[in-house]
């Protein structure tokens, strides 16, 4: 398919996708308070997927990240052998919280929270698995960026546990440079796990 072709194929699509919602907000515009209620009290019942966002956007602050936890825990640290992992669910947690609400400290407290558990998980036994190890180190960075980003008050306990994530990669000493790569991350971006006055800037 030619250049020119994919842009007319992609902008037929935008057109079709804004025309569905247009037509759809339409109808929600006519609706009146019990109806539309309603209506989201059927999403909401229909998918864990869609409670998660409804409290998230809506339910109190300090509830908000529980289930998107509950959901990295379950499939990048597995309480049973025979339980699966599933790297691109415990991210899909993540990216449902940010379409959903997006705090930033919120943001960071999942990322952060994604790579303690899978040093839990690794603590406790041991995996062959590059991809996983790949997506360990990758989700680390974002957890430095999204500390990075925070304001200069709220930091300092994303610093500290991002510091002893670092810890338990050099103790535990997992293989395929996970190790190094994340100490050249801490690097990067300024933190150094030994010394008490780490900061990020």
């Amino acid at each position: 398919m030619t250049s020119l072709r994919r842009r007319s194929k992609l902008s037929k699509e935008k057109n079709k996708t804004n025309k569905n919602w247009s037509e759809i907000k339409s109808s929600l515009s006519r609706l009146k308070r019990e109806s539309l209620i309603g209506l989201v009290h059927d999403l909401y019942s229909a998918n864990p997927d869609n409670r998660a966002f409804l409290h998230a956007r809506f339910g109190p602050a300090d509830d908000a990240l529980e289930p998107y936890i509950k959901t990295i825990s379950r499939w990048v640290n597995p309480q049973s052998y025979n339980q699966e992992i599933s790297i691109s669910k415990a991210k899909k947690a993540i990216s449902d919280y940010k379409k959903a609400i997006g705090r930033p400290e919120g943001i960071a407290e999942l990322s952060v929270y994604f790579c303690e558990e899978c040093f839990d998980f690794l603590n406790s036994c041991y995996i062959d698995d590059e991809p996983y190890y790949d997506a360990l180190v990758r989700m680390f960075e974002r957890a430095l960026k999204a500390t990075q980003d925070l304001d200069q008050d709220k930091k300092q306990p994303f610093i500290k546990r991002l510091q002893e994530v670092g810890n338990k990669a050099r103790i535990i000493g997992i293989g395929y440079g996970v190790t190094d790569d994340m100490y050249d991350l801490m690097a990067e971006y300024h933190m150094y796990p030994d010394t008490d006055d780490a900061d990020l800037r």
